[in-house]
């Protein structure tokens, strides 16, 4: 994968950042009176593990200006080693913009997780081209890796048109151009048209395309494997078959990966990668992990696969990697994993828990 090689910067994410609020020591929301508070987003879950490994990275994102909370995020995404850049909007008074917040319960024992998301009238419905000098980041300055989610994409018809018009303009400019599809229900209804429309206007122009079972059947509709039923192992050959139909559909693609996961119990989960790359496939087989909180660990997957691309590494490694800060992500109480250095991730993936001296 050819990237280039004069750009400033190593990874460039549009998203929608927001709040996150836990209970403390595992209680449910509705008995909790003690929470912890996060800033987060999928897309700069993705981008940490590259920031914080020290490729430089930049979020595109919208900002409520003169906020505590915005203050809080510009703070998190410093602390990550990710740059930012977008506009302070007006708050506009009591029921104007705000960051969206994300209300979880990371589940404990037989109680299963759960997550509501309270968005209404968040500032990254308001992401627009217009607010970039889109020649001066993707030609001046330059991109290797522009990664789109299908959250951000899906918000609004705005996120929607700001998302291919970045997919666009990077192409144009040589960058490599990376989409997980991240397929939500809740965001695609009444819009089925609209947005199968902008997801594959988005697909045709990626290099990288990344979803699970679910998201390239719902979002492209592409044929594949069902959610449940038999075990992830027993379903590795469909997975393969999806990942063809998906290079049929879109032959300029040169990495399609999907993350595998079995829930065995809260704490618990079998974690496996399927990845086509450098012609051929690449399987990580399920294998235990241990969760800490769930949130996030497909995001840090693709995170460290783009690190490994990004890093010149051979498909299989970059995989393999990808695997080891997807389980990272998982072992955190944070929505994104931020590895010490390399060697602490290759020490996932080798199964070394020994103590460190």
């Amino acid at each position: 994968m050819q990237l280039r090689a004069d750009a400033q910067w190593s990874l460039v994410v549009p998203t929608s950042m927001g709040i996150r609020i836990t209970p403390q020591g595992s209680v449910p929301v509705h008995l909790a009176d003690q929470y912890t508070m996060q800033a987060t987003s999928a897309e700069s879950n993705v981008a940490s593990i590259c920031g914080y490994l020290g490729e430089p990275s930049l979020v595109l994102t919208n900002f409520v200006a003169d906020s505590p909370i915005s203050a809080m995020i510009k703070a998190s995404l410093r602390r990550r080693g990710l740059s930012y850049l977008g506009p302070d909007l007006p708050q506009g008074g009591p029921w104007g913009y705000r960051h969206q917040f994300n209300i979880a319960d990371s589940g404990f024992g037989s109680r299963a997780p759960r997550v509501w998301n309270d968005r209404a009238g968040e500032v990254g419905l308001e992401l627009s081209v217009e607010d970039y000098d889109l020649e001066d980041i993707f030609g001046r300055q330059g991109v290797k890796i522009l990664h789109l989610s299908g959250l951000v994409a899906a918000l609004s018809p705005k996120t929607a048109r700001f998302c291919v018009e970045l997919a666009k303009d990077a192409k144009g400019h040589g960058t490599i151009v990376s989409m997980d599809m991240n397929y939500r229900a809740s965001f695609w209804r009444g819009r089925e048209i609209e947005l199968r429309q902008a997801f594959t206007t988005i697909a045709s122009l990626c290099d990288i395309l990344i979803g699970n079972e679910e998201d390239f059947q719902l979002a492209l509709g592409i044929p594949g494997p069902q959610a449940g039923g038999e075990g992830l192992a027993e379903k590795t050959e469909s997975f393969r078959q999806m990942i063809d139909s998906v290079r049929d559909a879109y032959p300029q693609a040169q990495f399609v990966a999907t993350t595998l996961r079995e829930v065995i119990a809260v704490d618990r989960h079998l974690w496996g990668m399927v990845v086509f790359g450098d012609g051929e496939f690449h399987v990580a087989p399920p294998r235990e992990i241990g969760v800490l909180d769930r949130i996030g660990g497909g995001d840090g997957s693709v995170g460290g696969l783009l690190y490994g691309i990004l890093k010149g590494w051979d498909a299989d490694a970059a995989m393999r990697f990808g695997w080891a800060t997807g389980a990272l992500a998982a072992a955190s109480w944070t929505d994104y994993a931020l590895p010490a250095d390399e060697a602490q991730v290759w020490g996932v993936w080798q199964g070394n828990a020994r103590v460190q001296r």
